[in-house]
């Protein structure tokens, strides 16, 4: 228990230590975020994602505190491992229950990088209607993201409890997953608008608060006569937390699929997480160019709801976790690559 308190405890550190120098980073000056400081800081978090990787390679059993094949044996019951495990050979199991914890991290990791890009598209809307200075796009995010990594730890342990309790809520996770795929396929070609008036969003706010008319720099809050309002910025933030907790819907029953481990779904979660903003920046001009990815998106959660569907058939069928890891980088790969070869034209219909 010790070992897993310090594994998690240093995780927290480390998270709000990056957190600290990202936040340091971006907003030294009150300037627009390079392409460059991007490229940094999104190459860096995918560095420090596949570092965490071997880090569970090689120390992933003190997470739950593995010091006897009894442990063992009972975490890869709880977890849903199905690891074939030798109860002579202690050390190799242990390297095999690391070998496989790890897998599902990058792959969990993967998935939730790759889902979040949708959450990109939408959040570009939101800047383009409410006409955010990019200046202030950092700072929007930066609170966005903070608040996203709080929602997301009350999802996922949330979502565990309820798989430990009520197994048979994966098959509704999964068919969920294929719904939301199969609509994303069939609006891909919808466009979408954000109407800032009539926002859900905006009007609760209103109904509630004191809305500022216009913005003030990048002030959240302002007091005008002893009066406290709230900002139009403001209102942009409430919007991304309320994306992000739309998005949540779908990422976090996604992961479940990969495994029912809560630390790896929330690790997996928390890295994807933190890397957004970074590529929010690197994708933000030129997001409109991978008119497929949306195709890709579709077919990947399809993909995952009907694994989850077929949970007792998937590794029968060879969909194990490395083979899915596969499928899903294929279909990432695809939707990309068809994106560049054949670019969108205007006023014809793609994808």
């Amino acid at each position: 228990m010790q070992s897993e308190l310090i594994f998690i405890s240093g995780f927290i550190v480390f998270i709000l230590i990056m957190l600290s120098l990202d936040l340091g980073l971006f907003t030294k000056t009150d300037k627009p975020v390079s392409l460059k400081q991007a490229g940094i800081m999104s190459a860096v978090w995918i560095v420090l994602a596949i570092g965490f990787y071997t880090l569970i390679l090689n120390y992933g059993h003190l997470l739950h505190h593995i010091d006897s094949f009894a442990t063992l044996q009972q975490i890869n019951s709880k977890n849903g491992h199905r690891l074939k495990l030798n109860p002579n050979d202690f050390t190799g199991g242990l390297q095999l229950y690391r070998k496989n914890l790890g897998l599902e991290f990058i792959t969990g990791y993967v998935v939730e990088y790759a889902l979040s890009v949708d959450n990109i598209f939408v959040i570009v809307l939101v800047f383009t209607a409410f006409a955010v200075e990019q200046k202030y796009y950092h700072k929007v995010l930066f609170w966005g993201i903070i608040g996203a990594v709080l929602m997301r730890f009350a999802f996922i342990f949330l979502g565990s409890t309820l798989i430990t309790h009520f197994h048979w809520i994966l098959y509704v996770f999964g068919a969920f997953l294929v719904y939301t795929g199969v609509s994303m396929f069939i609006n891909r070609n919808k466009k979408q608008g954000i109407d800032p008036e009539n926002h859900v969003v905006v009007k609760w706010a209103s109904k509630y608060f004191a809305v500022h008319p216009k913005f003030e720099g990048d002030l959240f809050f302002v007091n005008i006569n002893a009066k406290k309002y709230i900002t139009p910025l403001f209102l942009v933030l409430l919007i991304v937390e309320g994306t992000d907790l739309v998005f949540a819907v779908d990422s976090i029953p996604a992961i479940f699929s990969i495994t029912k481990d809560p630390y790896i779904v929330f690790f997996s979660n928390i890295f994807a997480i933190l890397g957004l903003r970074s590529m929010f920046f690197l994708l933000v001009n030129i997001i409109d160019k991978f008119h497929y990815l949306k195709v890709g998106l579709a077919a990947l959660l399809a993909f995952i709801g009907l694994k989850m569907l077929g949970a007792n058939y998937a590794e029968k069928i060879g969909l194990t976790t490395t083979n899915s890891l596969l499928v899903i980088l294929a279909i990432l790969v695809i939707s990309i690559a068809a994106s560049l070869a054949f670019p969108k034209k205007t006023g014809v219909k793609t994808g």
